[in-house]
């Protein structure tokens, strides 16, 4: 049960950094109270909580079939997450889709709200160069992304 109340902690402690966020990016306030809210649903708590905490509530990073399929609903589900603008054609061919602005903007607070949640730093142009090269992004998508973090 203490690994419940753990995550649940995080996930508060995080959507109130992405709130703060929010706010930096002059972003609606409504943007960060909604923020993340199907991470409350038992499809994705109860799978995301056995992922990153143990019984004794200790941290871990212990993923199986369940925590795929809730991250996959999760980025799936939510459109300030870069994947959900991945389109797999029939075909085979993957594409990545442009992101709308309020989506781009969502997608960096919630880079900086995990960044400090987790680090307890605000690092996220640091984040962003470590990890870009991961991701598959539009073209436009990835200048308006870049041009947004450095104006921050």
């Amino acid at each position: 049960m203490i690994k419940y109340w753990k995550y649940l902690k995080y996930v508060a402690r995080h959507k109130w950094f992405v709130m703060i966020a929010c706010q930096r990016l002059k972003l609606h306030s409504r943007v960060g109270l909604l923020h993340d809210l199907s991470k409350l649903k038992f499809s994705e708590l109860i799978p995301y909580t056995r992922c990153f905490y143990a019984d004794d509530g200790s941290s871990q990073y212990n993923p199986d079939q369940w925590f795929d399929q809730a991250l996959n609903q999760h980025q799936k589900a939510n459109k300030h997450h870069w994947q959900y603008w991945v389109l797999f054609e029939d075909s085979g061919k993957v594409l990545a889709l442009p992101m709308t602005q309020r989506y781009i903007e969502e997608m960096v607070a919630d880079w900086m709200g995990a960044g400090r949640a987790i680090t307890g730093k605000w690092e996220v142009k640091e984040w962003y160069e470590k990890n870009k090269e991961k991701m598959l992004l539009h073209t436009d998508t990835k200048e308006r992304v870049e041009k947004l973090l450095n104006l921050l």
